[in-house]
């Protein structure tokens, strides 16, 4: 959408990651622009440990778009938020948990795009745990934030088949279509259009952070909960396997195929991307 067609509204973007850049993007096709963003700051990226931005500001930016990066969500934070009348918070993969006198000041509440069908996976890692679990189908849902984490009431979710996506593929897929329900979602929740539905909390199940470690293969281990690690944890962790002297090696592309787990590229420690081959170990 041309820049001449954006109009900024009186709401407050909160994420980080390229996942949340997606949502941005749909807001934008329908004119519907955060007039602030607020975003994780700036850390070390790469072997050289350059200060990156967070996707999500190299976007806003690109839009004219002030940016805040707390470090923490204190009080000198908040006083900025309070003092500009905003009428709603949006949350896409932020990073932080907003506590309650954060969520409290938007006149129309705070939604959150989860990557799940609320309540199932609760928590920071919904899409690989779905991916990690076998499961069919996984979905998206916007939810009203409350104090407890993915336990508000939801205003409307949709399903998506897995199929063999990895996590990157089943991602964008899945934040687009939340930006997509967000459009359809925030007029009628400002018009009071919308009423949402609660969880039932009985049958929530929750999932863990990932940390670097859990992308470590077994290569004798069943080929299909390794097809299913690779794809859960393309991007960031990765998977990675050690070769017989303790060497690292990471894996860069394969496929499921005729029941086993077939490596295809990898990345030895220290080196450049080559083919696989089991010489390697």
């Amino acid at each position: 959408m041309a820049a001449a067609h954006r109009t900024q509204h009186n709401i407050v973007f909160f994420g980080t990651p390229q996942f949340a850049v997606y949502v941005l993007e749909e807001l934008e096709n329908i004119g519907l622009v955060p007039s602030l963003v607020v975003t994780a700051p700036d850390r070390p990226a790469g072997r050289k440990l350059t200060l990156t931005p967070p996707p999500v500001k190299v976007w806003a930016e690109k839009h004219s778009i002030p940016v805040l990066q707390p470090e923490k969500l204190d009080d000198e934070f908040r006083y900025k938020l309070q003092v500009a009348s905003y009428k709603l918070f949006i949350v896409a993969a932020y990073g932080k948990i907003l506590p309650k006198e954060i969520l409290d000041i938007p006149e129309h509440g705070t939604l959150n795009v989860h990557p799940s069908l609320l309540p199932k996976y609760r928590g920071p890692s919904p899409i690989e745990s779905a991916i990690l679990s076998g499961d069919e189908e996984t979905g998206i849902a916007i939810m009203l934030v409350d104090e407890e984490m993915d336990h508000g009431p939801i205003l409307e979710s949709r399903t998506l088949t897995i199929g063999d996506q990895n996590k990157e593929e089943l991602g964008e897929k899945l934040f687009r279509l939340g930006g997509q329900l967000l459009a359809d979602i925030i007029p009628k929740l400002i018009d009071g259009e919308i009423k949402a539905t609660p969880q039932d909390h009985a049958l929530a199940t929750y999932t863990k952070k990932i940390v670097k470690g859990d992308g470590l293969i077994d290569l004798s281990d069943d080929p299909k909960t390794n097809w299913r690690k690779f794809r859960a944890y393309r991007g960031w962790p990765g998977t990675y396997f050690f070769t017989e002297n303790g060497a690292r090696v990471k894996i860069t592309d394969a496929e499921f195929k005729d029941g086993e787990f077939i490596i295809k590229k990898v990345i030895p420690e220290g080196k450049k991307e080559v083919v696989y081959r089991k010489s390697l170990l």
